[in-house]
């Protein structure tokens, strides 16, 4: 198969990929003749065109280099979701470089098992979310991003929580075979989206097949409740929800294909609708129910990040709370508290705090029902520990009575 990206621009003005891969993978899917036609007519696109970011980058190396005196360097071990980084809640010390290397991988996923549906998903670390990255307010996030030389498509970053150049996507492509570095500063504290974004049609294409995921941004001083209280947690639930858009053939049947890049034209007409066929919690219909159920002790204390980088959201956790949630992300506003169902913004991560008070199993889930129920949307939290009849109690267990 074609790889999609445009080998004129590797020599000439390679910053264009904007519209490359736009460009490239109209060639590999529909041939020659409307590859041309893409040419006279270019693709719409949400971001600038190559010469404003090649400028951006020509003024990066005129500016004075960065001060990094007073800095650290502190190398971040990536894990899979639904875990975290080991991290400090509380900053000791001055500000760090927090060293971070991904690799994004295109790699076919089985999204539900019982209807075959799969997809080609294109990743970071080959995970659906991207991993977590943890910083202070102050920091600078140092990224390695590496593209293997088997990939089919070149990709990029756009971190929400950085300034400029795209949220990084302008400085950040990647075609296969190269890496690059980008190190920004944490100037806003909070949890936040990062996705990718190589340009046109190719931005919601890459977002819906799983190329995103959540950084948090922690005050130095670690996290506060509405009266300025030190709050702490004992483990950190790290939840990425993901909007699939997998293309069905005549019958209604999941069409499967052999390599990345080749549902394009397909995933294109079926995102159009703007109805998913699946909404799941960290990339497949049960990724976080049953032997991968979260756990949890009573008395336990959970930090639940959620990231949505495409469509709202409404998490609500069945038989528990919201203590304090940060609907927004920012942790420099008050949280709210005690909250029954949280509001997450299409393009943005929320997170939110409850301390467990009885065993069982919670369910977590997109309070839309439907997509719960009926396309994924849920997750379990098993809870170990004692009943207390003063919070729940079955006075009578269930009878017949008399008409």
């Amino acid at each position: 198969m074609t790889k999609f990206i445009n080998p004129g621009l590797k020599s000439t003005s390679r910053r264009n990929v904007l519209r490359g891969s736009v460009l490239a993978g109209a060639a590999a899917m529909t041939g020659a003749a409307s590859f041309a036609a893409a040419r006279r007519t270019p693709t719409p696109s949400i971001a600038p065109s190559a010469r404003f970011i090649e400028a951006e980058a020509q003024a990066q190396v005129q500016a004075a280099p960065a001060d990094l005196s007073g800095y650290t360097r502190v190398k971040q071990e990536m894990v899979a979701p639904p875990f975290a980084p080991v991290h400090e809640q509380v900053a000791t010390g001055g500000p760090k470089i927090i060293e971070v290397y991904m690799e994004t991988q295109e790699r076919l996923m089985v999204v539900d098992e019982d209807t075959g549906a799969s997809i080609w998903a294109l990743t970071y670390d080959g995970y659906v979310p991207g991993p977590l990255i943890i910083c202070h307010e102050g920091d600078m996030v140092e990224l390695t991003l590496r593209n293997p030389e088997d990939s089919l498509m070149e990709h990029n970053i756009d971190f929400h929580a950085s300034t400029g150049a795209l949220g990084g996507g302008g400085l950040t492509h990647v075609f296969p075979g190269e890496e690059t570095v980008l190190r920004w500063k944490a100037t806003k504290a909070g949890v936040f989206t990062y996705h990718c974004a190589p340009g046109g049609a190719m931005i919601p294409y890459h977002v819906t097949h799983g190329m995103n995921g959540a950084v948090m941004v922690l005050p130095r001083d670690g996290l506060k409740d509405n009266e300025g209280n030190p709050l702490r947690y004992d483990s950190i639930a790290y939840i990425g929800e993901q909007d699939y858009y997998l293309p069905k053939d005549e019958d209604g049947e999941f069409r499967q294909y052999e390599e990345a890049g080749e549902d394009y034209a397909d995933s294109l007409e079926a995102m159009r609708t703007l109805t998913p066929t699946h909404s799941v919690f960290n990339g497949a219909v049960g990724a976080l129910t049953g032997e991968a159920a979260l756990k949890a002790k009573v008395g336990e204390t959970v930090l639940m990040i959620h990231n949505q980088a495409n469509r709202d959201s409404r998490p609500h956790l069945i038989g528990g709370h919201g203590n304090f949630v940060w609907e927004a992300g920012s942790f420099n506003d008050a949280p709210a508290t005690n909250i029954e169902s949280w509001f997450i913004r299409g393009g943005s991560a929320g997170a939110a705090i409850y301390t467990f008070e009885q065993p069982g199993v919670y369910a977590y889930v997109n309070h839309n029902l439907i997509e719960a129920v009926l396309l994924g949307a849920t997750a379990h939290f098993v809870v170990d520990g004692e009943w207390d009849n003063e919070l729940m109690e079955q006075v009578v267990p269930p009878r017949s009575f008399a008409t």
